[in-house]
Formats: C-alpha cells, structure tokens, sequence
C-alpha cells in the first residue's frame, strides 16, 4: 500500500486529466503508476460503437517495451472481446478487480492467452477504462513476485485512475469523430457541459479554475467573459469582516474576425490576460441591486433596469459593456457552499444570436462547478500553507556555529501539490567540540508525516543530548516511533563529528549513504551500514568510525534529491556524486568549492522530472582543530587541583601568545575546578582549545549540573558561575553519560 494514497491520487489524477487526447491520458497513466502503484501496465483499447457499448476488439497500446517485457513476456497485440466472454463481463462490470475469482482468471486468460506468465496472488488487477457512455478499453497492473499484493486502497486507486484515464480517451474519440446528423440543442447543451465543467474541475489552484471557466466559455458559449471574486476569499467557515468587495481575477474574450466588435482598452492585450473595459474592483453595498442579485443565487438576464443596474454597479458605471444588455449578457453569482463568493458576466456580440432561456441553465452549470472549485482551491491552499509553516517551524531556523566546522543547508518542498512532507535536518553542538549531523526522513506526504517529523525530531535533538553513542539514538529512534503508534516509517543517518581526532562516527537507518568530498577534489560515496528503516523494530543498529581529513566536506541528503520517476536511487546518487567533483573542479585541487555555491550547484542538477519528492540537505565543511592547539590534562580531584588548573592554563596561553585572556581564563579555571573538586570522586578533566575563540572545557563525574544562582552576602559559596556568567563570552553545561562538562569561552569577536 501506498503510504499517502490521497496524495497519490491528487497528483496522479490531475496529470492525467491535463493529458490532451488518447496518446498522451495513457502514458501519464504508465508515469503516475510504475513503480509507485505498480511494476508493469498494459493498456488495451478499443474501438467501440457509438451506442456506447463494449469494444469488439482490443488493441495493445504501443508502450516501452520495458514497462512490460520485465513481467515475464510481452502480452497479445490484438484480442477480441467474445459478447458472452468473462471479458465482456468484466468490462461490462466497470470496476477494477484483482486476481483470485475464477471469472477474472477466465477474463485475464482471455486477454493476455498463456504464453504471458503472470505473478501469483493478488499481484494482477484487471481494471476497465468505462467513460460515463463507453467502455474504451481495459488496463492490466502487475506487480513483481517480491512484492505485496495489491489491496483494497490499492484497487480503489487503480479503479479511479483507469476512469480518469478514460474520460480522456473518450474525449478524444468523440473530437476525431466524423460530424454525425444535427442533434437537438438540448443535447448539445449537455454534451457541452459535461465537456466543460470537466475542463474547469482539472484546475487545481483558483487561477487555473477560472482560467478554465473562461476557456470553456469563450468562444463556444460565449465572446467574452468576466471572472469577478471575493477579496479576500472567505475560507471554510470564517466570517468575512468588513464590506464584500469583489476584484476582477481574469477576463477572456474572442480573438479573430469581429472580435474588434467588443469595447477593449486602448493598450495593447496581453493575450496570457485579455483585460475588457471593466472596473478592476466592485464594492457590494448591502440593499443595492448588485447585492441583490448575488442573493437571488440564480444566473439572470439584463434584460432589467435592476440587473442593468447590477451589472453597473459589477463593471462600472462608465463601462462600455453596459451596452450588452438585454439577453445577451449574462450575469452569474458564484455560490460555492456556504456563500457567494462571486459573480461570472457572460457576454455576446449583438450580431450572435442571443442567449436563450436554456441557456441560464448552463451558465448556472458553469458558475456552480468553478464556486465549488474555488471553495476547494482555497481551502487546499489553506492547507498547505499551514502545513508548509509548520513544517518549517520544526525545522531549524539557523544552523550553528560549532568548532572546527562549518554548515550550510537548504530544504526544497515537493514541486507539486502537497508541499508539506517528513524530511528534516539538524546539527547538534555536544560536549567536547564535537558536532552531530543529522539529516532524515518520514515516509510520505501529510500533515501526519509532518507531526512524525516534529516527534522524532526532538527526540532525536534530546538524545544527543545525553551523549549516546549514534547507534544507541538510532536504537531508542525505532523505539519512540514504535510508541507514536503510526505506521509511518522513516528513514536517518546520525553523523558525530569530532575535529580533535578528525574522525567521524556514522549509523545509518536505512538512508542515502552520505558523500565525502576529499581534499583535491576526489569523491566519494561512503560505505555505511545500511540499516532497516526507523519503525520496523527489533533491529540493531551499527555504527563505523571514519576518517574526515581537514578540508573535506560530507553531504548529507534525503532521497528526494537523487530519485525520481526518471531514475533511480543509486543512478541519483552516482549522477550527485560526479556533479560534486565536477564542481569541485571548477575551483581547483588547492581550494574546495564555498559551501553555499556547492548546496546550489547541487540542487541545479534536478530537472523538470526531480521534484517529486521533499529534499533536505546539509553540507559540512571539516576545519578540524590542529593538535597544537589543544591542550589536555587530568586532575586528582584534591585541594592543589585548582592551583594546578591556574598554572597550567597560564603556561599553555603563554605558549599561545595569548597573554591578554590569561587572568580572566586563570579566575575562571579555578572556580569551576573548584566546583568540580568538591563533588567528584574520580580524576577532573581540564582541556583548552584554541580556535578563533579560546573554549576553556572541565569534565567530572557528577551528572546534575550546576545552576547560576544569586549569592546572598553572607553566603561563603555560590559565586562561582556569576563571575563566568560575567566575565566569559559564552558559556554552557553539557551532561555525558558519565557525568558532565562545563564549558565557557574568551576573545573572539564579542569578548
């Protein structure tokens, strides 16, 4: 099963409704569904009867062999469809159905004969293409035998993406046909609704909607229309504030011979956006005649002195447009479901014959389908635009400046509809200078992928916080995601940095492997155990320890940026990994490539197929810390300890030329030595390193951390932290699994 089929047939089913004609609706069904939905498909379609009824004969669409030749053999070009047959039944029956049933075994021999072999279980669904008034053909899903058979959600998705599939089809049929005798007008009117109110339903956002009325109407039904909506546009059960007051969205008028006829601006036209000679905004007045209409809810005429004062008050008192009155102008509200939210002119050259009566029935048609596509439009961009803010509210808002390395991300949302999905990333300062870099996961694309993400993200920046080995935050990773109770799975790689040894520790849970740019331009893609996704349970996970020369970069992606429709993953990752060293060539073996050009030279090697996907990726540019500017010492937790910290710390900074910090780092060595000897029982750690800021680190074994505290006059203790509250430029406390560090900073920029 799909993890998001909602989202799945959002996507597909739009793509596949913008196919125009036959050839084109049945390969975006062979895009949309291998290897998401399924494996193989094979398309047959047929010639039909006007009357409607099923096919005689099947033809096999002509598709790349690979789609289907991989599923053990090539099926039938040509089957006939015998009238009594378990094929004829099946088509009549116009669902998908799967494997198992001896009538749809009988059905599947019927079509495909013997010579294909298919997969066992309920690996094979047979689902006719059935248009409102035919049945244009059938299509066969496969799946591989290693794979899971279909399901229900899985059938009902095949079901709706073959009747979508079929709508275009027929279409196309009934363009190509030859012209047949005159039908009656009102036969013509429905053919004509049907035709266009499927037309607007493709649109997805509120501009194609309405651009999608307007191409329906004009010419067919119309020279000209006017396309006015609410500012803003009222969403779900809000109130609006304030007067209604509707904004001309789009207008579209006949182009040719006689279009000069209607009344245009004196500039020139842009044909993406034709503007008519109207009034760009209206204001509905409470009690006026424009009000009451919009309350009548019903498409009239203006053929009235209220409707002529409504259409004036709509596209201004001084428009020409006022002239087309009478049945040749149309004026109707567009009701979505639970108000108007705005009104539609339909307009006619006096030369064309007027708008008849039946004809208020069509435009009520048409004003009805773009309302509630509006109402969708707009409460789907709600959505998403919530969704998308929250996401990125969970991730992180800045990356941190650790030692010894520098970071730079990007995060792209999925280029199509839903733009909220589970891929996040991190960097995690810990104690000791070291860094861990996180990049992961969610399988799937919803609000729920989205809260998965949050959880397991701050579970995971708690984790780090104790210091647990990468395998272990993993380990207890599977666990909380376990307890979440969802069946979303995820995928992470946990990265721990250390730029005193220049070594890397790496686990992965079933994600991309990272790819480590060397020194002098070499790349390389790292072996990591692969691992089993976060939620499956059960699993150990492994960790490796690396090398990470100073100046080498590690990527870190999710699989939204090296697989697509059009490839896959490890094809992604070796196409990343030569657009890396092909970029690092640019500046030469002696300079790496800056960070942030390289995030973006990778991510402009995504086409217009890549972005199918979320993707998240996080760079890290190794500097290391050289050993001659680290300094390391044990101390006995006895009462000379912080005299020894002071000496020591005044020997190493006089090594270091840094004299200037020696009486403050000195005060502040000793107090929190000091701290430490009073509470530890096993030897204190002292460590000093020297970057562009001198970072002073002191470990014990004592896990609570201190507190800054206001010392009161008479107390004999408790001002230790104040003065290195004061006096440093950072400071912190870190607990390890063993106890903790306290740390703080001198000079640099802000000392």
């Amino acid at each position: 099963m799909l993890p998001d089929p909602q989202r799945f047939l959002a996507v597909a089913g739009r793509r596949i409704a913008r196919a125009e004609g036959a050839a084109q609706a049945v390969r975006e069904l062979y895009r949309v569904t291998v290897p998401d939905l399924a494996d193989g498909l094979f398309v047959y379609l047929g010639e039909h009867p006007p009357d409607g009824s099923e096919p005689q004969r099947l033809e096999l669409d002509a598709v790349p062999a690979e789609l289907g030749g991989a599923m053990g053999g090539s099926p039938p070009p040509s089957r006939p469809v015998a009238p009594d047959g378990a094929l004829a039944a099946l088509l009549r029956c116009g669902r998908a159905r799967g494997r198992g049933p001896d009538d749809v075994d009988e059905a599947l021999r019927e079509l495909l004969g013997t010579a294909t072999r298919l997969p066992q279980g309920n690996r094979v669904l047979l689902a006719p293409l059935r248009a409102p008034d035919a049945v244009v053909g059938v299509a066969v899903f496969l799946r591989r035998p290693d794979r899971e058979d279909f399901v229900d959600d899985d059938i009902a998705l095949a079901d709706a993406l073959s009747a979508q599939t079929a709508l275009g089809v027929r279409e196309d049929a009934l363009a190509a046909a030859p012209p047949a005798a005159p039908k009656a007008p009102d036969e013509d009117r429905l053919r004509y609704v049907g035709a266009a109110t499927r037309r607007i339903a493709r649109g997805f956002d509120t501009d194609e909607i309405v651009l999608g009325l307007c191409r329906a109407a004009v010419p067919t039904y119309s020279d000209a229309a006017l396309v006015y909506l609410r500012d803003p546009l009222p969403v779900g059960d809000e109130r609006p504030n304030g007067p209604a007051v509707l904004r001309l969205r789009r207008t579209d008028r006949l182009k040719g011979p006689g279009a000069e006829d209607l009344v245009w601006p004196a500039e020139t036209v842009n044909d993406e956006q034709d503007d008519l000679d109207a009034s760009d905004w209206s204001e509905v007045v409470p009690g006026g005649a424009l009000a009451e209409v919009l309350r009548g809810v019903r498409p009239v005429f203006a053929d009235t002195p209220p409707t002529r004062a409504a259409l004036g008050e709509l596209v201004g008192a001084d428009s020409a447009l006022n002239d087309w009155i009478g049945s040749h102008a149309i004026l109707a509200p567009l009701r979505g479901r639970r108000r108007v939210t705005g009104a539609v002119v339909f307009l006619r050259r006096p030369e064309r014959p007027a708008f008849e009566p039946a004809d208020l029935l069509v435009a009520a048609q048409l004003a009805t389908h773009t309302a509630l596509g509006v109402d969708k439009a707009v409460l789907y961009s709600r959505e998403a635009f919530i969704a998308d803010r929250l996401q990125r509210a969970m991730l992180p808002q800045t990356l941190p400046r650790p030692t010894g390395v520098r970071l730079a991300s990007r995060y792209l949302p999925a280029a199509e509809t839903a733009r909220v999905g589970g891929d996040w990333y991190d960097a995690i300062p810990l104690p000791g200078s070291r860094v861990a870099l996180v990049v992961g996961d969610v399988m799937g694309h919803s609000m729920t992928s989205a809260a998965v993400m949050g959880q397991l993200r701050t579970t995971a920046l708690t984790l780090a916080g104790l210091d647990l080995p990468p395998q272990e935050v993993l380990h207890h990773l599977d666990e909380q995601a376990q307890r979440l109770g969802t069946d979303r799975m995820a995928t992470c790689l946990y990265v721990v940095y250390d730029p005193v040894s220049h070594r890397i520790t790496v686990a992965n849970a079933g994600h991309p492997p990272p790819i480590l740019l060397h020194p002098g331009g070499k790349t390389e893609v790292l072996t990591v155990p692969p691992g089993a996704p976060i939620g499956v349970g059960g699993i150990d996970f492994e960790a490796v320890e690396l090398d990470a020369p100073t100046g080498a970069t590690l990527l870190l992606y999710t699989d939204g940026l090296v697989e697509s429709r059009l490839r896959d993953v490890w094809t992604g990752i070796e196409q990343l990994r030569e657009r890396i060293a092909a970029t690092a060539q640019l500046t030469g073996p002696d300079r790496p490539p800056p960070l942030e050009a390289l995030c973006d030279e990778v991510l402009d090697m995504l086409g217009p197929g890549d972005r199918d996907d979320d993707i998240a990726l996080l760079a890290a540019r190794f500097d290391g810390i050289a050993p001659s500017d680290v300094a390391y010492w044990t101390l006995e937790p006895e009462v000379g300890a912080p005299g020894r910290a002071r000496r020591l710390t005044r020997q190493a900074l006089a090594g270091w030329g840094l004299e200037d910090l020696t009486d403050t780092a000195e005060l502040l060595v000793s107090e929190i030595v000091t701290n430490a000897v009073r509470h530890a029982s096993r030897p204190i750690s002292l460590r000093l390193l020297r970057t562009d800021v001198l970072r002073c680190e002191v470990g014990d074994d004592v896990p609570q951390l201190p507190r800054l505290r206001q010392a009161k006059a008479t107390d004999e203790h408790g001002r230790g932290l104040y003065l290195v509250h004061r006096l440093a430029r950072r400071w912190g406390t870190t607990r390890l699994g063993t106890g903790k560090i306290v740390w703080f900073e001198l000079g640099g920029p802000a000392g």
